[in-house]
């Protein structure tokens, strides 16, 4: 089990390496100097090959990309004395400290440094923090809306199965699947936002926090539904489908006939002995998906003017913020594989390869 879970680590970490390196030379070939974004249009010769030489982009690119792995991994090494070299451990940009000492270089054990925004010069950590939660706010009850919804409207099409409303939810659910989010977010807007707003009096956009001239920061938790609801559609189409799908599969086992050949009502079947099998998939699916969710968001929250990461990502993408973009990405990786080196999993898939090795 120890040796299963220590290969499922080395595998993500590998993984992270790769999408690491992917985002380094991806946005390195992307237009644009980082100079000029940050100086403006007024920037001459000279303050450009300074800012060259401050970020280290006159460095050979394989130099930049050792620097850039440098500077993410919790285990780097630095140089002590030498300021003007882009090794040199600064303890403004770092935070951390040493654990091995190595004549005028040192090992540092620290926080993984995403570098600075070239438009605010704020540390992108900094920025990530501050707008990853209601990322996760809206990820996670975008999660709540469609497991809920969705187990309660695929429990009905399972019942009501081969009916009108059966055929309905498919053809929903289809479209559910395959239609954008930022074309369904921008329907959801107008409809409830603006068409609908004196019966629903939600707002087509805003955050999780405002700004009230009274009572100055205030939550806003109406302003969280319509960009849910649009984030959820998507699963709340696979749940309908998954959920349909498993229930009739475990009413077709033998231990269903034998309630039914016992006299037990339909729903007494159902609710007491069918569901709880049933859900197994449903649960299975729903727990993989939040790095997913928060990873999509981008184009809802930029809709919906929810002040979270994607929204962050967005701004920064029309101006060429590259740090933040970067640094996003990785987050969102990270997030992404980790969750998915879950414990829990990890030792259900090691009894269920155990289970099918121990038998020829």
């Amino acid at each position: 089990m120890g040796k299963y879970i220590l290969s499922k680590l080395v595998y993500s970490i590998v993984v992270l390496w790769g999408v690491i390196t992917a985002i380094f030379f991806l946005f390195n070939v992307l237009p644009g100097d980082p100079a000029a974004i940050m100086l403006g249009q007024r920037a001459n010769k000279q303050q450009i090959e300074a800012i060259h030489k401050d970020l280290g982009l006159d460095l050979p690119i394989f130099t930049q990309y050792f620097l850039y792995l440098n500077d993410l991994s919790p285990i780097s090494i630095h140089k002590i004395n030498d300021k003007n070299s882009h090794w040199y451990y600064d303890t403004e940009k770092y935070k951390g400290f040493t654990i091995l000492p190595l004549g005028d270089k040192q090992i540092v054990l620290k926080i993984p440094y995403l570098r600075r925004s070239y438009i605010s010069k704020r540390p992108v950590s900094d920025i990530i923090l501050e707008t990853l939660p209601e990322t996760a706010v809206l990820a996670f009850s975008s999660i709540i809306i469609a497991s809920v919804l969705g187990i309660l409207l695929g429990i009905l099409a399972a019942i009501k199965f081969n009916t009108w409303y059966d055929k309905i939810s498919l053809v929903l659910s289809v479209l559910g699947m395959a239609a954008p989010s930022f074309f369904v977010g921008l329907i959801i807007a107008w409809l409830f936002g603006y068409v609908l707003r004196d019966y629903t009096g939600l707002s087509p956009t805003g955050s999780l926090f405002e700004l009230d001239v009274w009572e100055g920061e205030k939550l806003q938790l109406k302003n969280l539904i319509l960009p849910a609801i649009t984030l959820g559609i998507r699963p709340l189409a696979i749940v309908v489908q998954l959920m349909r799908s498993s229930l009739l599969d475990v009413m077709s086992q033998d231990y269903i006939r034998t309630a039914r050949a016992k006299g037990l009502s339909f729903y007494t079947i159902i609710f007491k002995h069918a569901l709880k099998n049933a859900l197994n998939p449903v649960v299975t699916a729903i727990s993989g998906w939040f790095a997913g969710l928060m990873a999509g968001a981008v184009f809802v929250e930029y809709i919906f003017n929810w002040k979270g990461i994607g929204y962050e990502v967005y701004e920064a993408l029309t101006k060429n913020d590259l740090p933040i973009v970067m640094g996003s990405t990785l987050v969102f990786a990270t997030i992404f594989v980790f969750t998915n080196v879950d414990p829990i999993t990890m030792g259900k898939s090691f009894l269920v390869s155990a289970s099918y090795t121990s038998y020829p």
